[in-house]
């Protein structure tokens, strides 16, 4: 297998392939970031990148029996806390390769390189104090979301204004972080709503004023939702995402 030591590699080899391009986390120079490696087989490219997101991850692309013979060779030298993930055909593939493999739930990767032109008033970047008061809305209704404010990771939140009930004046209703972006793909994660605020455009707002920042300063913005959350897949492709089908696995220790 070659090692591909440079992001230029990467994002060559990823061939417009969102998800490869994130997990490089990719720097100004060149540099893949803190800790990343990268690996190319036949068709098969695959992208380690420790704790992104909160876990050690393999960003996987291929064909099934390329990207066996790598995951099978990557593990050995990263070790079993990485966990495969790429186009749940992929994954399936692997699986049948590898059968010490443990599927996890689907889920959507889903990207844009272009902005969402919704422009919203009340919507806008959150300053350190006020990041701090949204963390009990994480708390009462988001507590395994893995971006929060605080965690690292997180670079910055915007927010979109309403007036809470029971309240005097506006504050935060819905919020979107930008996190774990780096150079070719900006990051969108800890979407939320308050409950009391639901119905009312304020997630697909703030969540079009992110994307349209990552696609400005990363070209790409991407995230992951689940795949039966269908309104959120909804709201995000209302804003010109576009969605694949991915999968992730786990080894038996893990």
């Amino acid at each position: 297998m070659e090692e591909l030591a440079r992001y230029s590699d990467v994002e060559q080899a990823a061939v417009g392939d969102g998800h490869l391009v994130w997990a490089a986390q990719g720097r100004a120079d060149d540099r893949l970031g803190p800790g990343v490696r990268a690996w190319r087989h036949g068709t098969a490219v695959i992208v380690a990148s420790p704790d992104i997101s909160r876990r050690d991850r393999l960003a996987v692309r291929g064909d099934g029996a390329d990207v066996a013979v790598l995951v099978r060779r990557v593990l050995d030298e990263v070790g079993p806390s990485y966990r495969p993930f790429g186009e749940a055909s992929s994954l399936d593939a692997l699986a049948g390769h590898l059968p010490g493999l443990v599927p996890v739930p689907g889920f959507f990767w889903m990207d844009t390189t272009s902005e969402s032109g919704t422009a919203a008033p009340g919507v806008g970047w959150l300053e350190v104090g006020e990041e701090r008061d949204v963390a009990a809305m994480f708390d009462d209704f988001y507590p395994d979301s893995h971006a929060q404010p605080g965690r690292g990771g997180v670079r910055r939140w915007a927010a979109a204004a309403a007036q809470a009930p029971g309240e005097a004046g506006s504050q935060p209703m819905a919020v979107a972080a930008d996190a774990w972006s780096a150079a070719g793909c900006g990051f969108i994660a800890g979407v939320l709503t308050h409950p009391a605020a639901r119905g009312h455009g304020l997630g697909r707002a703030v969540c079009g004023f992110v994307v349209d920042h990552l696609v400005r300063h990363h070209g790409r913005a991407a995230l992951m939702v689940e795949a039966g959350n269908l309104p959120a897949v909804a709201t995000y492709e209302r804003l010109g995402m576009k969605k694949r089908l991915f999968a992730a696995a786990r080894t038996d220790s893990h």
